[in-house]
């Protein structure tokens, strides 16, 4: 016998409901977030006497110690459902909009029961797999802080220091951000010579010893000038800002260095170390999104949706509107869009199909989620079948399939 099993999963406690093949409830109660509380949930199931096998588990979330629970315990048949899904499913079990976790539990059991061929039963990926996930999620995160601690220093530097800004490339990178540290005001730069600024940045392993003229020239150019007062308010902030910055700059260099090994030893790394401008970070991130299971997405529409690359297209009648999905994983289609940027560099048929499509779109942005919708169906093929890109294979059967047919 079968048991649907519906988690409305929060924080501190979930709400569980046991279903039969009927729809019917069996059992339904509240668990705290505990090991004591998981334990309760698999005494239940025993008391129903059904199998770990045998019992269909349906929950919001695979970010969870309770779904790790659930996988060490032999509920081998554990489906996620999207949020949306569910959203969208309420008013099928009432009108008045009314909805407690209780009746969130009895829903994604039911949803489970009734249109489990339309859901995808969830695969824990391979460690390793889940490893290059952890560090790439790492890496966008700190890649978004340090953008915005440095949006915050420049305005700061604007405001009383002009001169830091155009000394090295950006306040961002590691000798920039130790310039800010050590020369945190106008006056302190102005007193600077040039064998002592040799000497700094010898001192910080600066490597391109070439531009070091330059640099100094653009340190000593004229900037206009700010009182004492403006520079005693603001070089505090500066200094703090300038060391957040070279903190969060070296973390995320350590977890790039960190994040190679892991993915030369993966079995499909050769597959998406192929992709045209991958790179170090890109390809290692698709196949952090993709991940091990083949089934996951059986279509490439799947992973298109997911990373919100394609459309939403609404017909009736004769109206038909397409719009900007907004529903899908935001940080997936970053890494798609700027694969489809970093593709131009290297890949004529990106080039050509970038040509064609541009005129038609309203924005870069949107002719380069147009090149990255295109590649990621052509990455899900590769790999679906195991293969490594061959651009030169790729535009013969794109020749071949644009023949006119006799």
């Amino acid at each position: 016998m079968e048991v649907y099993m519906g988690i409305d999963w929060s924080k501190n406690k979930h709400d569980v409901a046991f279903l039969n093949e009927a729809g019917a409830v069996i059992v339904q109660l509240p668990i705290p977030h505990t090991q004591d509380g998981f334990l309760k949930l698999d005494e239940t199931r025993k008391r129903i006497g059904v199998a770990p096998g045998d019992c269909l588990v349906a929950l919001e979330t695979a970010c969870n110690l309770l779904i790790d629970f659930l996988w060490a315990r032999g509920y081998t048949r554990v489906y996620v459902v999207p949020p949306s899904v569910v959203n969208s499913s309420r008013p099928r079990y009432g009108q008045s909009g009314a909805r407690t976790d209780q009746s969130d539990a009895f829903l994604l059991g039911d949803l489970l029961r009734t249109d489990r061929t339309r859901l995808q039963p969830w695969h824990p990926d391979h460690v390793l797999t889940r490893q290059i996930r952890a560090k790439v999620s790492l890496i966008s995160f700190l890649t978004r802080d340090i953008v915005r601690l440095t949006n915050r220093l420049e305005a700061v530097l604007l405001r009383y220091y002009p001169a830091a800004l155009s000394v090295f490339s950006s306040p961002a990178t590691q000798i920039g951000a130790e310039f800010i540290q050590a020369y945190p005001t106008p006056a302190a730069a102005a007193a600077l010579t040039f064998a002592e600024f040799k000497d700094f940045a010898q001192k910080h392993h600066y490597r391109h010893a070439q531009k070091l003229p330059a640099c100094f020239a653009r340190l000593q150019a004229s900037y206009p000038e700010t009182t004492a007062e403006t520079t005693l308010v603001y070089q505090e902030e500066a200094s703090l800002l300038a060391a957040r910055l070279l903190e969060m700059v070296k973390v995320k260099a350590t977890a790039l260095r960190e994040l190679q090994p892991l993915f030369d030893q993966h079995p499909d790394q050769a597959i998406f170390r192929s992709l045209p401008g991958a790179g170090d970070f890109l390809a290692p991130a698709l196949l952090a999104k993709f991940g091990d299971d083949r089934q996951r997405f059986p279509t490439p529409l799947a992973v298109q949706a997911l990373a919100g690359t394609c459309p939403v297209t609404q017909a009736s009648g004769k109206s038909k509107f397409v719009r900007f999905r907004r529903s899908c994983d935001r940080e997936f289609r970053h890494i798609a869009q700027q694969w489809a940027i970093a593709s131009l560099q290297v890949s004529a048929w990106a080039n050509a199909y970038w040509q064609r499509v541009r005129p038609h779109c309203h924005s870069d942005s949107h002719a380069y989620r147009c090149l990255a919708n295109r590649w990621l169906a052509i990455a899900w093929k590769l790999w679906q079948t195991h293969q490594n890109y061959d651009e030169a294979y790729h535009l013969q059967q794109r020749a071949l399939h644009s023949k006119p047919r006799c």
